[in-house]
């Protein structure tokens, strides 16, 4: 008996911590009250469409680097009027992002709260967009593999480019 409760005790952090997948993560933050773009879709989207791109990470994030063509609006500091005094429209199609899709989901409810509707988050965040090889931009609007990873725990789900977790220079 003593022997099986220390298989079974051994055997715990290998289920309770084991690697889940990003519809997983996302799945257990976000309501999916937000419809989900995907990267290619918003890569597309870019190419042939206007869309307004906003970026829901913090500054320290966004000044790391961010997707061509993004609206630094926070997270923290998010003001709802803000983006409204910009973005008259309330059918303007927006795409919204963070690192993985979890705070954007929650600043795209607070958008649909105020009106807009024709929103979608990016699944998988800038981090996502990252694996997938496409392009990201410092403050100087020059390509650079840099990310903000916001924390250690969300750094293991970049998986291309340089994990930085404080401001550095990029060149």
């Amino acid at each position: 008996m003593k022997q099986l409760l220390i298989l079974l005790l051994c055997l715990l952090p290998i289920s309770v911590f084991s690697q889940k997948t990003l519809d997983d993560l996302l799945s257990q933050y976000n309501t999916r009250s937000v419809p989900y773009i995907s990267v290619e879709e918003l890569r597309m989207l870019q190419k042939n469409e206007d869309v307004i791109i906003l970026d829901t990470r913090e500054e320290e994030e966004f000044t790391v680097s961010h997707i061509a063509s993004a609206k630094y609006i926070g997270f923290n500091t998010f003001s709802t009027e803000e983006v409204s005094s910009k973005i008259a429209d309330k059918d303007t199609p927006i795409i919204v992002y963070c690192s993985l899709g979890i705070r954007s989901e929650e600043i795209a409810e607070k958008l649909k709260k105020a009106g807009y509707n024709n929103i979608k988050n990016l699944y998988g965040g800038i981090f996502e967009w990252k694996n997938k090889g496409y392009p990201v931009l410092n403050t100087s609007g020059k390509e650079t593999d840099s990310i903000h990873t916001f924390s250690k725990v969300w750094s293991k789900w970049l998986k291309e480019g340089v994990s930085v977790n404080s401001i550095k220079k990029n060149n």
